[in-house]
């Protein structure tokens, strides 16, 4: 089993920053996938960032050039930094693991609220 912690999110106003981390304990398997997921009230859980154990990062298109996803191995963590936040990018932001061969886990989610 795998545990997520998140930490940062907050609040922020239009054009502001705020950075999201993650740490993974448990049984961590040496190749997996770590991410970003944004959820809205009412609505689906979608995709922000993801990035693999190698490097290898897909972003939401509304996020790219403003939210850089990174991550630390070592450290089993994994890192958003978000710029020039935007009122729509409000919402829960939820840490995601994935294994190579696995099922996926999910943190508790952290709140990202952006005032214009």
């Amino acid at each position: 089993q795998v545990q997520l912690v998140e930490s940062g999110g907050g609040s922020a106003q239009a054009g502001g920053s705020l950075r999201l981390s993650c740490v993974a304990s448990g049984n961590i398997a040496r190749h997996n996938t770590m991410g970003w997921h944004r959820q809205v009230a009412g609505k689906s859980r979608d995709m922000v960032a993801v990035i693999t154990d190698g490097g290898t990062i897909n972003y939401r298109e509304a996020v790219k050039g403003r939210f850089t996803i990174s991550r630390d191995n070592a450290k089993n963590t994994v890192y958003l930094q978000m710029n020039s936040l935007k009122p729509e990018d409000t919402g829960v932001y939820f840490c995601w693991y994935r294994p190579l061969r696995g099922d996926d886990h999910w943190g508790q989610g952290t709140q990202v609220t952006v005032s214009s």
